[in-house]
């Protein structure tokens, strides 16, 4: 009973800093926001949306959940695939965002990114898309990304703009010359462009991958490497990827984990983190929090922090409707001074066979 009249006096103590002249007012759910964080044993921050510092966050249920939002321009229009999309940056008055997006689709067919290519679109308000067109095609003949480029990801770098996108290229040995998705030989691999500007042109640094598989067969990135997701720590480059390990086969996507690699540049060369950082993290989210990392594990549907960038603890588990394959709005990819924590982001949704994007905000109960 003490702590909810501490946490009374507290609310009654803030208040009248709403009061003043030009100063938004309290609302209901805001004085509910400071009560939870207060009994929770919750580190406020401004941005109101995600947790951080609790030791029994997962005792409790629905902290943490997800809504979801139409937008033009990249959303729901038949036949047309656009998945996986980036993390979204702002540049003037213009968000940007990258994804993987599909040539041609019919029924079936054509839905994976092993067929994509990349393309993007900005906005000046993050719901009405202008889609401008194809920012990166396929590599030349023979190189580890001619047959596909997908899932995509942006770091804003001392004036330059490096995207960072997967690549794969057809079955070996296959007669067609097509890929198989075969969980056995089709690996892939991690390239990169850059650009003087987020509009491009971006050219890559050079036909070979910043990032491949291990040669050991039993590591947990022997088969797949993917899905880039990029932090600045110490004036190092982090780029957290998701593997898949060989020995798991056909269930591999089940198992996949989440590792990271270090740079003092974002053009590499790369080294790996000797172990994998966090299990069932098919889809690689993270974004900066103060000091640390946090990510969002798909498959356990969990959020994890980890102070350090590399020892993740769980936050809060079993979360319900998370988006599919998210990328966030992460000012810090251009700023690498800003640890808010996000608000929103953009994700991936299926209707009717067709996959589009969508954008969904995080809310705090």
């Amino acid at each position: 009973m003490w702590m909810i009249t501490k946490a009374m006096m507290l609310i009654k103590k803030i208040k009248p800093m709403f009061m003043k002249k030009n100063v938004l007012q309290p609302t209901k759910g805001f004085i509910w926001i400071i009560l939870i964080t207060f009994l929770s044993g919750y580190t406020f921050t401004s941005s109101n949306v995600l947790i951080e510092n609790k030791t029994d966050l997962a005792s409790l249920t629905d902290s943490i959940s997800f809504a979801y939002e139409k937008i033009t321009g990249i959303g729901h229009e038949k036949n047309v695939v656009r998945r996986d999309p980036s993390d979204i940056i702002k540049v003037g008055n213009q968000y940007y965002i990258w994804y993987t997006r599909n040539l041609r689709f019919h029924k079936g067919v054509g839905i994976s990114g092993y067929s994509g290519r990349v393309w993007f679109a900005t906005s000046s308000d993050g719901y009405s898309w202008i889609e401008k067109g194809e920012a990166l095609g396929t590599g030349k003949k023979g190189a580890f990304d001619s047959h596909a480029v997908f899932t995509p990801n942006i770091l804003a770098y001392k004036d330059k703009y490096y995207l960072y996108y997967t690549g794969v290229k057809p079955t070996p040995g296959n007669p067609d010359n097509v890929f198989e998705n075969n969980d056995e030989t089709d690996i892939t691999a991690i390239g990169i462009a850059v650009a003087d500007n987020p509009d491009g042109p971006f050219k890559r640094i050079n036909d070979d991958p910043i990032l491949e598989v291990s040669n050991v067969l039993t590591d947990f990135d022997s088969y797949r490497i993917d899905d880039a997701a990029l932090s600045v720590k110490n004036n190092q480059v982090w780029l957290y990827y998701k593997g898949r390990s060989r020995i798991h086969g056909k269930s591999g996507p089940g198992h996949t984990q989440m590792g990271v690699a270090f740079s003092d540049s974002p053009e590499g060369p790369y080294q790996k983190h000797t172990n994998p950082l966090l299990d069932k993290s098919h889809e690689v989210l993270i974004w900066d929090q103060k000091e640390g990392v946090g990510s969002l594990a798909s498959i356990n549907r969990s959020v994890n922090l980890a102070t350090d960038g590399l020892s993740f603890s769980l936050i809060q588990k079993d979360l319900l409707q998370i988006p599919k394959a998210p990328g966030l709005y992460r000012p810090q990819l251009t700023d690498h001074s800003i640890r808010e924590i996000p608000q929103w982001g953009i994700s991936q949704g299926n209707k009717d066979g067709d996959v589009y994007l969508q954008r969904f905000k995080f809310i705090l109960r």
